[in-house]
Order: C-alpha cells, then sequence, then structure tokens
C-alpha cells in the first residue's frame, strides 16, 4: 500500500525531530521536512537541519528561503506603520511565523501532499497561526500535530528517539531563541514569571563597544536605503544595522501581551535594527507628514500589528492598511542620524527636502511670516466660542 505525503514544518529541535520519526514510522507517512528561512539562518546552520532531517528518516528535506518576500510583503509595511506592539516589542516572531506558514503550504501543493504537520504544542501562539493559514489556504488539508494531540513531555519524546537509535543532545537549553531578519525571541524560565527578568547572559549579543559611534540611515519613501551614506537594498541596510550595533547590546525588551488563546504571556527580545529603524523612521515622519496623516496611521497601523499579530494575515483588510500604509509614505525620504552607545541609541535628528518645520514659514517660539497676532486673537475667540456657550448655558464657568 502506497504511502501518503505528509510536509513537516521542520527546526531541527526536539519537538519537531519527534515528529519526524514518529510520523514515519508509527503513523506511516512519507515525511517531506521543510526548514523555511525568514532571514535567521546560516548556510552552516542549514545544512546541520538538513542532516538532522535525513538521520531522522525523512523521505526528502527542502529548504526554502523567503526573507526577500517577508520584507516585501510584510516588514516594509511594519517600518511604514511604526508597529511595536503593545508600544514595545517589534513583532518579530508573530509576523514571520505567517510566512513560513504560508510558503509550506505552497511546498505541500507543488508535492500535492494531503498532510501537514507542525510541532506546536497547545500552550502558544504560533500553534493558531500555523493552523490557521493552513486551512485558509488549503482547506480540506489535515493536520497534524502530535506534541499537542497527545500532550507529550520533553522525557517522552527523548525517550522515543533514544528507542530509534536517534542520539542528540537532548539537554534542555536554558533559554530558546528564535532568530529571524526582523529580531531575535528569548524565553525562559525567567519569562514565565511576572517578577523576574532575563540576565544579561541569555541575550545572544554581548556588549562588546565602548565609546560612542555615530550611525547615519536614509530612507526613501520609507524604506532603509542608506547606511552611513552608502546606498544598499533594504534587507542589508537591516542586517548592517544590526550587525554594527549588536556590539553595544542595544535593542533589548520584555514584552509583555495578550495571547491569542487568550492567557498574557511574556517574551525577551533582542532586536536591535528594527527598534532603530522604526524610531528613526517615526521621527522622520513626524518632519514630513500633517498632524491628520499622522493621527489616521497610528490607528491603521495598530489594526495592522493586532491582526498580524493574531494570524490575520490573510484578510483582505490587511491590503487594504497596505495600500494606505504606502501611499502615506509619498514624502518620507531623508536622512536620520543616530548616536549608539553601551546599551543605548539616541535619535537626534533629520534632513529632509520634506521637512515641514521650515524657517522660511515659522520658528516655534520665536517668529512667524504667515500670520499676525491679530490672526491669533479672532482665531481664539472662534476656537471658544462652542465651550464659551456650553459653559453659560450650564452655568460651568
Amino acid at each position: 500500500m502506497a504511502r501518503e505525503k505528509l510536509v513537516l514544518a521542520f527546526s531541527g529541535g526536539l519537538d519537531t525531530s519527534y515528529c519526524a520519526k514518529y510520523l514515519s514510522e508509527e503513523r506511516g507517512f512519507d515525511v517531506y521536512s521543510v526548514i523555511v528561512n525568514t532571514g535567521g539562518f546560516s548556510e552552516s546552520e542549514l545544512a546541520n537541519m538538513e542532516r538532522k532531517a535525513r538521520a531522522l528518516g525523512v523521505k526528502h528535506h527542502e529548504t526554502i528561503d523567503v526573507t526577500d518576500e517577508y520584507y516585501s510583503k510584510c516588514i516594509r509595511y511594519m517600518i511604514f506603520g511604526n508597529i511595536l506592539k503593545n508600544g514595545t516589542y517589534p513583532l518579530s516572531v508573530s509576523s514571520e511565523r505567517v510566512f513560513q506558514a504560508m510558503a509550506i503550504v505552497e511546498y505541500a501543493r507543488r508535492i500535492k501532499a494531503g498532510f501537514i504537520a507542525h510541532g506546536s504544542t497547545g500552550a502558544g501562539n504560533d500553534q493558531v497561526r500555523f493552523d490557521l493559514i493552513f486551512q485558509i489556504m488549503m482547506p480540506g488539508v489535515q493536520v497534524i500535530t502530535p506534541v499537542r494531540e497527545m500532550k507529550l513531555s520533553r522525557e517522552t519524546e527523548i525517550e522515543y528517539l533514544k528507542s530509534k537509535g536517534i542520539e542528540d543532545n537532548w539537554v534542555q537549553k536554558a533559554y530558546s531563541i528564535n532568530k529571524g531578519l526582523w529580531g531575535t525571541s528569548i524565553g525562559g524560565r525567567e519569562t514565565l514569571r511576572s517578577d523576574t527578568w532575563l540576565p544579561v547572559e541569555a541575550y545572544p549579543d554581548q556588549l562588546t563597544k565602548s565609546g560612542e559611534e555615530m550611525l547615519s540611515v536614509g530612507f526613501e519613501k520609507g524604506e532603509p536605503t542608506t547606511v552611513n551614506a552608502l546606498r544598499t537594498d533594504p534587507v542589508a541596510a537591516i542586517r548592517q544595522i544590526e550587525t554594527i550595533a549588536s556590539g553595544y547590546a542595544v535593542g533589548r525588551d520584555i514584552h509583555v501581551g495578550d495571547t491569542i488563546i487568550g492567557i498574557k504571556g511574556r517574551v525577551g527580545f533582542e532586536a536591535a535594527a528594527p527598534l532603530m529603524l522604526i524610531k528613526a523612521h517615526h521621527l522622520l515622519e513626524k518632519h514630513v507628514l500633517t498632524k491628520w496623516q499622522q493621527y489616521w496611521k497610528e490607528q491603521l497601523s495598530n489594526w495592522y500589528g493586532m491582526l498580524l499579530h493574531e494570524g490575520q494575515y490573510l484578510d483582505p483588510v490587511m491590503r487594504n492598511i497596505e495600500k494606505f500604509l504606502e501611499d502615506s509614505q509619498e514624502n518620507v525620504s531623508g536622512e536620520v542620524k543616530i548616536a549608539l552607545r553601551p546599551r543605548q541609541f539616541e535619535i537626534l535628528g533629520i534632513s529632509s527636502p520634506h521637512d515641514l518645520m521650515n524657517a522660511k514659514f515659522a520658528t516655534y517660539g520665536e517668529e512667524n511670516t504667515t500670520f499676525s497676532g491679530n490672526d491669533v486673537i479672532g482665531f481664539t475667540k472662534i476656537l471658544s466660542n462652542q465651550m464659551k456657550i456650553y459653559g453659560a448655558v450650564n452655568k460651568k464657568w
């Protein structure tokens, strides 16, 4: 009897290693393992994952790189929207999971697989993000999640793999690290409680630089296109900024938020380039956009970030919001100066041909050339009129 094809979202960790062996030997599937790179893996890491997958007996292993697509279809809009979940987190993991899930579906379609599996437990957001994308893009596909379905412990998984002759260093690391182009998340025992915090050594990048370093980032229509006056593409700009800033140990924080499944959660993260780019872009926008452009951008950006976090990337309203965000970037071009120091960065100022803080019209608190003091007197009389009527009618003042 022919074995059916199953695509497994593979990371090389304990859970997906268990899934690869179990689904092949106990459930009788031809397992096609897939690692989807969103910019966080080196060539050597990808090669090591492939060796692990083949040692587990998969039928075929595939590496799919979606870094450029991830930037063009998601990260650029998070920059346009200055999106920080709860004012803190740049959606490092939640945004990349959507693109990993979509790539897995496309691969499953290509090889005509009727089953998709992932190693998520039943306690986090990723299970919802994966399942949601799979169901939307491939209705009828059977999603298999052994760790979630059987409520497996790490010890059970390790013992099973050992019984199959699979030896590896399965000792649980103190911290779980997930790295992508748009930042690194860090989870550990400290993030499971409200009153503890991650120690310095938990972060992948350590402080190696001292003193102060100046950095300039150039934007064209909202996208980063130069670093220290040297032209580059946006993905390379993100990587270059991360390389420069990581030695200063900046971009660290702990995000506290509401999960899709209704519980509170904490996660540490290190995202020097995302935080610096968002803050720099935001300052540039303050200079070149009107008050109401900034206001409505903030409202829509908050919704965009929430829907993205909860796996709703495929809802057509996301494309509507993206059109607004892209249109808002017409004049968001210029250079932003940043100062880097140990454990801190400071956004210093901008230069732009579209700067609305233009001395030809006025200098705040000093002088103006477009209206007179008498104009202000008349303006404030009209502006106060409704409140004067309200106070008189209701005897408030």
